[in-house]
């Protein structure tokens, strides 16, 4: 079975992407926006991601596809037609519904994509309610960046058809999608997922066991975690410790620049998730280094979202954005 509708569920930074890009491949996508969602923010989202997208064809190198400048997710290695592209953004930005009603929304979807807030206990309460609307043939995937799909598979009353399937920020350049089944995805449902992946321009990245964070994140968020330790335990600001990672190993972006890209509640959702990790260090670990702070951590976080500093997405977080 090919897919043609998409569903992706939540209209935040990432779920706006995923719903881009899918739309931009030729998919027909609908966003399923919650109460507590805006359609007006996520329209704001749409047109802001139509202006990148313009942005980074405009600066693409047609005869360098190893370039940093090329973006598989935009043109694959085999040809790149501005003109061509340009259009399929604009026809991408009109085509994505935005519907607020989840029987009309779901209604013979092929794909659904959750793209909620990283809470296990509001992402089953959502499958809970969504399950009964949802076609036999219809595959759901979940966006989690930290929690083991076999959590979530049985309140989607369809474990043999749930996976997940995670997206790093900014997915038509950082065009990867990791793909994890748990002990009931039936195979071929997994490799489905994997060809839309591939359907989509990302490359499937298959994780061949259960691992809370997959790949990018197993590694991501620890050293998410460190920077944030620093700050809570007073040793360093921010931007000092920005300033550490980037100009002690060229890497383009510090931890604190990272978190503002993926957005606080977002970074306050994970450090809730991992405080709640029994003996996260053993003892060894605990004599190398300091335990993390996460009641610092959380203290810090909340001082940026209570003023409503979200981020990058918000103008505002670590740092300020035009």
């Amino acid at each position: 079975m090919e897919f043609k509708k998409i569903v992706v569920c939540g209209g935040g930074i990432l779920g706006s992407q995923i719903a881009f890009q899918s739309a931009y491949c030729g998919f027909d996508v609908t966003i399923l926006i919650r109460k507590e969602d805006s359609e007006a923010d996520v329209k704001k989202k749409i047109k802001n991601l139509q202006k990148s997208y313009e942005k980074t064809i405009d600066e693409m190198n047609p005869k360098k596809p190893n370039d940093a400048s090329w973006a598989r997710g935009i043109s694959d290695a085999k040809g790149f037609n501005k003109e061509a592209c340009l259009k399929r953004v604009n026809l991408a930005a009109k085509n994505i519904k935005i519907i607020n009603e989840q029987p009309i929304a779901l209604a013979n979807a092929d794909l659904v994509i959750e793209s909620i807030t990283e809470n296990l206990d509001i992402k089953n309460a959502f499958y809970k309610q969504i399950a009964p609307l949802l076609a036999d043939k219809t595959i759901v995937v979940t966006n989690s960046s930290t929690i083991l799909p076999s959590k979530m598979a049985k309140a989607t009353g369809r474990p043999e058809k749930f996976l997940a399937m995670h997206f790093a920020n900014v997915i038509w350049k950082n065009n990867i999608a990791e793909i994890m089944g748990h002990d009931k995805t039936a195979a071929d449902n997994f490799d489905r997922v994997v060809k839309f992946a591939d359907a989509i321009r990302m490359i499937p990245l298959e994780a061949r066991e259960e691992k809370a964070g997959y790949l990018l994140n197993s590694m991501l968020v620890p050293f998410l975690l460190c920077a944030m330790d620093l700050v809570a335990n007073g040793v360093a600001d921010p931007e000092t410790i920005d300033k550490a990672w980037t100009l002690g190993t060229g890497a383009p972006h510090g931890p604190f620049q990272i978190l503002d890209t993926v957005g606080l509640v977002t970074a306050k959702n994970i450090v809730l998730q991992y405080q709640k990790v029994p003996n996260l260090f053993d003892p060894l670990l605990k004599k190398m280094m300091m335990p993390y702070n996460f009641d610092g951590m959380l203290r810090v976080l909340d001082k940026y979202v209570n003023a409503g500093k979200l981020g990058k997405a918000s103008g505002e977080g670590f740092y300020k954005y035009n």
